[in-house]
């Protein structure tokens, strides 16, 4: 099985992801004040198609969120965990930091830096214990932290079960859904969750350089912006966002380019991109499955596999370095494992508007990559059983950054 060498740059990091025509022309336009009116209506076009993701997040298209405000932050998403926990909390407050993976430790370590953390830690890809959640949030807890898709191991955590207990506890429950709002679902209300958290770079499709955060009408109450550092306070926050503005200098191109992208959203449809992403997901895991790979990780209980980020181990028998070669030399991008899990496992994304031939060409390009760097691999039977869930009809994207003729939609 040989591929073309001279293919078009494919993209399947975890983030930065492609983006359409139309969101780089965005970027093109001329500048203006981030005080003018023309500003205002993009930061009120971005907000508005924030607002439709952060609350329509489901499979049968209703709201879920019985109030709060979508943020722009001129920043990555780890600005807006930090502003999450900062504003929420002080010194002498408990919070409770759940962690599998690279990302919930980060949210622990900023933690750390504004109150006392009580952890509950488990193996990177492991399975949280309710049981144990539930003896560590107690009516003490002034904040429960966790990541809904961690994308470091390539899992999606039970947030409405923990959502529960934050609830039952009367603790703020703050969510980073980078890698799952976009591209799954992601339910406000019935999650108990107060403060929800997402990058532009990640399923929302736009350039990397800006966030969002979502944070609902409780937990406006509870912020305290005097506690926070001067430019994440979310009261400034909050009260310029009235009026469709930022605290401080906007980044004016990555907000217009951030419009586009969650009207491309809008038009395509939360509940439609759902079911595409969950079906581009499968088509990864089966692929590499039937090709001989072995999934990472295991996933028992309420944990399950992301429909966003796939990771699949490594051959032992192989050398890291040379199957991400002949990835790379097929003109394809993907990760390897983060911290410990470096040259054990590799990840592919499907975020985004990618077109299921993209899956495909992922799929097929792994599988050349294994041969060529000695693994023991069906590359032809994992891109038969690729398409087989893709469907005959492999969609397109069109110029608007919607997808067409899905098959399985």
């Amino acid at each position: 099985m040989t591929g073309d060498i001279d293919e078009e740059f494919l993209l399947l990091n975890p983030g930065p992801v492609p983006l359409t025509d139309p969101v780089r022309e965005a970027m093109d336009a001329p500048m203006v004040s981030h005080r003018s009116a023309a500003f205002e209506r993009t930061y009120e076009r971005a907000q508005r198609g924030l607002d439709y993701v952060f609350t329509e997040s489901t499979l049968d298209g209703h709201s879920t969120s019985a109030g709060g405000t979508s943020l722009i932050l001129n920043g990555t998403a780890t600005m807006g965990m930090e502003a999450a926990v900062a504003n929420l909390v002080g010194p002498d407050d408990e919070v409770v930091a759940l962690v599998n993976g690279k990302f919930g430790r980060r949210f622990a370590r900023i933690a750390d830096r504004y109150a006392e953390v009580k952890g509950v830690d488990v193996g990177w890809g492991e399975a949280f214990n309710l049981d144990a959640v539930t003896r560590a949030i107690t009516d003490e807890t002034a904040l429960v932290t966790m990541v809904h898709n961690e994308t470091s191991t390539g899992i999606l955590n039970p947030v409405s079960a923990v959502g529960e207990v934050a609830s039952e506890s009367d603790a703020p429950f703050v969510v980073d859904g980078v890698t799952s709002l976009g591209g799954d679902v992601f339910c406000i209300d019935d999650w108990n969750v107060d403060v929800a958290i997402t990058d532009s770079q990640k399923a929302l499709a736009a350039p990397p350089g800006t966030s969002a955060m979502y944070v609902t009408d409780r937990a406006t109450e509870r912020v305290d912006g005097s506690r926070a550092p001067f430019y994440a306070d979310l009261e400034k926050h909050l009260r310029k966002a009235a009026d469709f503005q930022t605290p401080f200098t906007s980044a004016v191109p990555l907000v217009r380019a951030l419009a586009v992208a969650v009207e491309a959203i809008e038009a395509e449809g939360m509940a439609p991109r759902i079911r595409r992403h969950r079906r581009q997901a499968k088509a990864f895991r089966q692929g590499f499955a039937a090709m001989g790979l072995e999934a990472f990780p295991e996933t028992p209980g309420l944990t399950v596999r992301s429909n966003t980020v796939t990771a699949t181990r490594l051959p032992i028998e192989i050398d890291p370095s040379d199957f991400f070669d002949a990835v790379k030399a097929r003109n394809v991008s993907l990760s390897g494992g983060q911290a410990h899990l470096g040259g054990e496992i590799f990840r592919v994304s499907n975020m985004g508007s990618l077109a299921d031939s993209d899956v495909s060409q992922g799929v097929r390009v792994v599988g050349e990559a294994m041969a060529e760097a000695g693994a023991d691999v069906n590359g032809e039977a994992g891109l038969a059983a690729a398409r087989d869930v893709l469907g005959s009809g492999e969609n397109q994207v069109d110029g608007e950054g919607a997808t067409v003729g899905a098959a399985g939609e």
